[in-house]
């Protein structure tokens, strides 16, 4: 059995994530919304993307733009990468959790308001 949980370990180590990455979760903006944002920034270098994402009037820019930072900064100080040469290798914009509010209406009746909500991730990559 203790072989079987050593093996086990040595198979997270080598599939382990070696590229630097970040995630932000729990959003308040539509993953629909914020896709726009993501498909201008995929494939782009990270300072076009950063200028990219400053310089658009959106609300989920300056998400973005603190997300591709924090993987910009983990790609220098924790894998020891050149700034200059990444670029945004994979970027997402998934859904999350609805919060499910209501509204009160005509005749004492009632709508639902979906107040939709977004995780998003971001892989860095060397050129």
């Amino acid at each position: 059995m203790a072989s079987n949980t050593r093996n086990k370990g040595e198979r997270h180590d080598s599939r382990d994530e070696k590229r630097p990455h970040a995630h932000v979760r729990h959003v308040r903006i539509s993953s629909r919304k914020a896709k726009l944002m993501v498909d201008q920034v995929r494939g782009k270098g990270l300072d076009e993307a950063l200028a990219i994402l400053r310089l658009t009037p959106h609300a989920a820019s300056p998400v973005l733009y603190k997300l591709l930072e924090s993987a910009a900064a983990n790609a220098v100080n924790n894998l020891e990468m050149d700034r200059d040469s990444l670029y945004v290798a994979e970027i997402c914009a998934n859904p999350g959790p609805t919060l499910k509010r209501f509204r009160p209406k005509a005749r004492g009746s009632a709508s639902q308001i979906l107040k939709r909500t977004s995780h998003f991730s971001v892989v860095l990559d060397k050129r």
